[in-house]
């Protein structure tokens, strides 16, 4: 048998799976809301529409959200990046993260935890079960509504979201999101016959 030239070697098992997209969460309402930053999180349904965030039972917003039940996730932008990482460094026991990082706070439509108005989407959920797992919790939640930027809708409805710059996080590292590789389905999608163009055969 040819040997690979894939070099592999063996680790012991760790969280390693990368990109993720950094979130900034808000949570809690009236004057006790928090911002945090949250990296595990992602979809997990489609109908209805789902998604979760894993929190540790000893962070400050961990009780905020377990006592609303609510929260939103705010998608990040390059912009945002360094509120993104301060709100995943400092507490909000004794920072207030949203003047700090000069968040701006919007009401969402749903639930009582405010938007972050510079966030291009803003996730609004409403928790449906706890999951303790181990070092996090996963709070499963429904999505109960979208916030989304208008400069980032195009004439025809779409959301154009490669236009917004949004971050990654990778193995410690933060990153805007590279050129354009593909759209989901390209790599079967048939290719569209060229037209000849006989418009100038019978004008010579």
């Amino acid at each position: 048998m040819e040997e690979s030239k894939y070099k592999k070697q063996i680790w012991k098992p760790s969280v390693i799976t990368s990109p993720v997209p950094p979130v900034l969460v808000t949570c809690g309402s009236g004057e006790s809301i928090n911002v945090f930053t949250v990296a595990w999180t992602g979809t997990l349904n489609t109908q209805p529409p789902m998604t979760y965030i894993s929190v540790r039972p000893e962070r400050f917003s961990y009780e905020l959200i377990k006592q609303s039940g609510e929260f939103v996730i705010n998608l990040t932008t390059e912009e945002l990046v360094k509120a993104t990482d301060f709100c995943g460094v400092r507490s909000g026991r004794n920072t207030d993260k949203f003047e700090k990082m000069g968040l701006i706070t919007q009401p969402a439509s749903q639930v009582s935890s405010p938007i972050i108005a510079q966030s291009p989407v803003n996730i609004e959920c409403r928790v449906r079960q706890i999951m303790p797992l181990g070092s996090h919790d996963m709070f499963i939640a429904d999505i109960v509504a979208l916030d989304v930027s208008e400069e980032y809708i195009d004439p025809n409805g779409r959301l154009c979201l490669e236009k917004a710059g949004l971050l990654a996080y990778a193995h410690g590292d933060y990153f805007g999101l590279g050129k354009r590789l593909g759209s989901f389905g390209y790599s079967v999608r048939k290719k569209k016959k060229k037209h000849k163009n006989n418009s100038g055969r019978n004008s010579r």
